[in-house]
């Protein structure tokens, strides 16, 4: 999972304001409702002792729509001097939170993040493509779109007389020139900045023409739904469900994979480590590609732990002692658990993923893929500087 919109956060000056809310617009209230959701927050954010001016800033973004309708959520996180991030959600939270204090509250934008997918949708008929760029999930927004035209216009059929064959080809012709073009401009956004999806609708015949002009890496984020098109008569609400249920299930592949991956690295005994202890020690070397949360965890172990912090994310401890052995001087901060790694992920650009249901074998819930490993790195296979023995596992 992409975290690059978080890393903004990290060496910003404390105290940090972070705002969870329920957007969403009761069309019978008009616009009043999220505002007044706000507005009982920063009674609470003032007596935490927030500031007027940046609390003034959040009601500002509050009062503006996010131009979308329906449920939604947003979140906003602003250090001593201002918003630095604030994204809107697919999905609200079950009640809407605000927190102050020394470091902002990472986890819920981190759980949004995770259903976040990029999508293209190319929606094709004889004559060119309409290209949509959008987010399904968190950070979910403005779409963005493109209609690109092909330069051949000879693409109805004759059926007259002994022109029909003739005339047959050169519609065929003109379809599959216009399909090239539309295949070379989905070629071109996938090279300057892959989505997680391309999603292919529309005329049947120009979509199986695009698909074929596609080049190897579209074509491996291609995913056809029917429904869609350019004209009229289009079921929006019914092709948005589809695009949707693309993205849901995109969503659970790219977790399946990650985990996948974490298992076959235990396995091996190599580049995947678990339990507090050794997420930590590689964590601070930077060793880090992925993150692995147990999400039952988040709520109880993890939250109750508490880690200590010096002022770079890759300094964490168990204790202020082990925190002074890595030459962070004085005693540190002291941060629960999850936030802390979560810190240190975003401080050495690694991912999250959450692990449910007993998707992963996970001690302490908390595991790590690593990007590199050596002799040093602590092993699922032998005893590790944790010297934690409840941890070691057959390895096959």
């Amino acid at each position: 999972m992409d975290l690059h919109w978080l890393k903004p956060l990290l060496g910003r000056p404390a105290p940090f304001t972070t705002v969870f809310l329920d957007a969403t617009r009761a069309e019978s209230a008009g616009e009043a409702e999220a505002v007044d959701r706000w507005r009982a927050l920063r009674r609470s954010l003032e007596r935490d002792g927030a500031s007027a001016s940046v609390l003034d800033e959040i009601a500002d973004l509050v009062a503006v729509p996010a131009g979308r309708r329906g449920p939604q959520g947003r979140i906003i996180v602003a250090d001593a001097d201002g918003v630095v991030v604030d994204r809107v959600l697919s999905e609200p939270p079950t009640h809407s939170v605000a927190v102050h204090g020394p470091i902002p509250a990472l986890l819920p934008a981190i759980r949004s993040a995770d259903e976040e997918v990029d999508v293209l949708v190319v929606a094709a008929d004889r004559t060119g493509a309409d290209l949509t760029r959008k987010t399904c999930g968190a950070g979910a927004g403005q779409a963005q779109v493109e209609h690109v035209e092909g330069g051949h216009d000879d693409v109805h059929k004759s059926r007259e007389g002994g022109l029909e064959r003739r005339s047959q080809t050169r519609a065929e012709d003109s379809w599959q020139r216009n399909a090239e073009l539309v295949a070379a401009e989905v070629d071109r956004k996938v090279r300057d900045g892959a989505p997680d999806l391309v999603l292919l609708t529309g005329d049947t015949r120009a979509a199986g023409f695009v698909r074929d002009a596609l080049g190897k890496d579209a074509r491996g984020l291609l995913v056809e739904v029917s429904g869609g098109g350019r004209g009229d008569g289009v079921n929006v609400a019914a092709f948005d469900e589809k695009v949707a249920d693309a993205a849901a299930q995109f969503r659970g592949k790219r977790r399946a994979a990650v985990l996948d991956r974490f298992a076959t690295a235990q396995g091996r005994g190599d580049n995947a480590v678990t339990s507090l202890d050794d997420v930590i020690e590689v964590l601070r070397r930077g060793q880090v590609a992925e993150l692995v949360l147990d999400v039952d965890a988040l709520s109880g172990t993890l939250a109750e732990r508490e880690l200590w912090v010096g002022p770079g994310p890759l300094e964490l401890a168990t204790s202020s002692a082990d925190l002074a052995t890595i030459g962070v001087a004085g005693d540190g901060d002291r941060y629960t658990a999850d936030v802390a790694l979560v810190r240190a992920a975003l401080g050495q650009d690694a991912g999250v993923t959450f692990a449910d249901d007993g998707a992963a074998d996970l001690v302490d819930g908390v595991g790590a893929l690593l990007r590199w490993s050596d002799e040093s790195t602590p092993s699922e296979a032998v005893p590790s500087q944790s010297a934690d023995q409840a941890r070691l596992r057959t390895v096959v």
